[in-house]
């Protein structure tokens, strides 16, 4: 098991969720929930079907907004926030199920990740000279780097459709990278993988956090992988936080355990 890192024991608080409640109708999906996430750990968030992790990701992101509380990110409010306001200030994102443009290659998907960087107008992007052209050399130069580190360079031109699940899943991964995000959330990344391709994925998640620096909070089934990967763990059931600390804590809490078995308070 992996051990928490002393810069997630006390680093610097990237991201705080404070008392987030979030309700769809007359349905709370998270109630009354808070947690910090420090600069350059690995955070697991994990809990039964339909506790409310998926959601909260989506508050984080900008995609839902909550109807109480407050998310501060870099030590900044951020109130009714934008998905695409979320990315400008530094946060990247994968998904469930995979959301990537299949008609495309390896390459072009990453490619589509650098758009935040791209600052080039419309009028230099056609002309494809000067400025522009050195911008996308550069970009360009960054995206290969993230090829080269995810080891995919076999398929860079191969379109996604054609790929397996698991290299689908990794060149998600890969285009999240290519934001240079300073907070990254995986949900559920190795959803659907064979043994062999999670341990692969396991590996370039430590690799993403431990080599490029990455922040990463990560929503995942697999507690094998939760608690080898994580330094902390949140533990989210029908919408409220039930426990919170280093994994060998959170195995042993019986509030956990109960969850998880399906014992009723």
């Amino acid at each position: 098991m992996r051990a928490p890192a002393d810069r997630a024991q006390a680093g610097e608080v990237l991201l705080a969720v404070d008392s987030i409640t979030l309700s769809f109708g007359g349905v709370r999906a998270i109630r009354n929930v808070s947690f910090d996430i420090r600069r350059g750990e690995i955070r697991a968030i994990i809990g039964p079907n339909g506790a409310g992790k998926t959601s909260m990701l989506n508050v984080i992101n900008g995609f839902y907004h909550p109807q109480e509380g407050l998310i501060t990110f870099l030590g900044r409010e951020r109130r009714r926030m934008k998905p695409y306001e979320a990315a400008n200030q530094g946060i990247a994102r994968t998904f469930q199920n995979v959301a990537l443009f299949r008609g495309m290659t390896t390459l072009d998907n990453i490619m589509a990740g650098r758009t935040l960087n791209m600052r080039r107008g419309f009028f230099w992007q056609c002309l494809h000279w000067g400025p522009a052209l050195r911008e996308e050399v550069e970009n360009r130069r960054k995206v290969e780097e993230i090829i080269d580190f995810l080891e995919i360079q076999a398929i860079r031109k191969t379109p996604v459709g054609r790929l397996p699940y698991g290299l689908q899943k990794r060149v998600e991964l890969a285009r999240a990278l290519a934001m240079e995000p300073d907070l990254l959330l995986l949900d559920e990344p190795m959803a659907g993988m064979n043994l062999e391709e999670k341990e692969d994925m396991s590996r370039f998640i430590l690799d993403v956090n431990q080599q490029l620096g990455t922040t990463i909070a990560l929503i995942e089934h697999d507690m094998g992988v939760v608690m080898d990967l994580s330094d902390r763990v949140v533990v989210l059931d029908d919408g409220e936080k039930i426990a919170d600390g280093v994994p060998a804590e959170v195995q042993a809490n019986q509030d956990v355990i109960d969850a998880y078995l399906g014992v009723s308070h």
